[in-house]
């Protein structure tokens, strides 16, 4: 069995004409239908550590089961977790 891979795996396989056959090929095939439904649309891995902001805030909902906007800035544990990396938020 082939291991799933990483995101940086995914995106190249979405970017690819080749038939995916591996264990996640179904979903690359359904990712591939559905963006012949967008007028435009772009496949780009960005590090994590030039993602910072976001993983911090996806690994902070994730970790209370929660979801929250960023309509009036960031959230405040994100804020604290920022800080304890020496980061300031965007």
């Amino acid at each position: 069995m082939e291991i799933m891979g990483d995101a940086k795996t995914v995106i190249k396989k979405c970017k690819s004409s080749i038939t995916d056959r591996s264990v996640i090929g179904a979903i690359i095939r359904d990712i591939r239908n559905r963006k012949n439904c967008y007028q435009e649309i772009k496949f780009s891995f960005i590090p994590k550590a030039k993602n910072i902001y976001a993983h911090t805030i996806a690994k902070e909902a994730l970790k209370r089961s929660e979801s929250f906007y960023l309509e009036k800035g960031v959230p405040e544990t994100v804020s604290r977790m920022l800080e304890r990396r020496e980061l300031k938020p965007p």
